[in-house]
């Protein structure tokens, strides 16, 4: 996978109301090979910076590596060739400044919505007053300010990928890694977590690794998208403007990534 430089993306302005967080991490792999030591190894090497605050998506067929590359970005999984690196430091273990969000909601059932999202604070010895005021403002943030008491199996499947969302993101990551976490939901309530996606991250500065099976969520939301089964990295002409999708130029975009799959 050939390293490209990031394209430009004009500045957004922060939601008032938006917590903060640190810069985004620099990401990068460095004649990485991707692979499981007792299985296949994904097919490469891979050479590929993702720059601090990009939104960076990933698309290709199943079985080509993406969760693989997830994995060993995120610290769970070392590359059986190569360097992983967080700005300019090599990654060997999990770290709470990179946040994993998957398809399924992994939300533990018996603590109430407030408790899982204050977990990762919990986890980080965070006073409770502390992570309680953090997990109740990122509940409003994704809509759920009037949920915090309930019990994960109260809430719709996009209710609940609302709470993961702000569970990875109370704990003011660095860097985000989203494995497919939209691919579970109808057409309708996945466009309003894309959407709301976009709004929640406006401010944060987190860096962020998407992957999907959805072409027009991969070319919706990506700065650039990976095409993981031919190595190239394309530059999205219009990021996360619905009303461009039939500009010619991401029209274009969409069949060069379609003809990679």
């Amino acid at each position: 996978m050939s390293t490209v430089s990031p394209s430009a993306v004009s500045a957004k302005p922060s939601a008032p109301t938006a917590p903060t967080a640190s810069a985004g991490a620099e990401l990068a792999l460095h004649g990485v090979r991707l692979g499981h030591p007792d299985g296949v190894a994904v097919p490469g090497p891979v050479d590929l910076r993702i720059a601090p605050g990009e939104l960076l998506t990933v698309v290709g067929p199943s079985g080509c590596g993406k969760t693989t590359l997830l994995r060993t970005l995120a610290g769970l999984l070392p590359p059986l060739e190569g360097r992983v690196t967080q700005d300019g430091e090599p990654i060997r273990r999990p770290g709470a400044d990179r946040a994993l969000v998957f398809q399924h909601d992994a939300l533990l059932p018996w603590r109430s919505v407030r408790a899982n999202v204050e977990l990762p604070l919990a986890i980080r010895r965070v006073p409770r007053a502390e992570r309680r005021g953090s997990a109740e403002e990122w509940l409003e943030r994704v809509g759920l300010g009037g949920h915090a008491r309930k019990l994960p199996h109260q809430l719709s499947g996009g209710q609940r990928q609302r709470v993961q969302l702000a569970r990875a993101l109370a704990a003011r990551p660095r860097a985000v890694l989203m494995d497919e976490p939209f691919g579970a939901l109808d057409a309708h309530t996945r466009a309003g977590m894309q959407d709301l996606l976009v709004e929640i991250l406006r401010g944060t500065g987190a860096t962020v690794v998407f992957v999907t099976h959805d072409v027009d969520e991969a070319i919706h939301l990506g700065d650039r998208v990976a095409l993981f089964a031919t190595g190239d990295v394309l530059g999205v002409p219009h990021p996360r403007v619905r009303d461009a999708r039939q500009a010619p130029d991401t029209a274009a975009l969409r069949r060069r990534v379609l003809d990679s799959l």
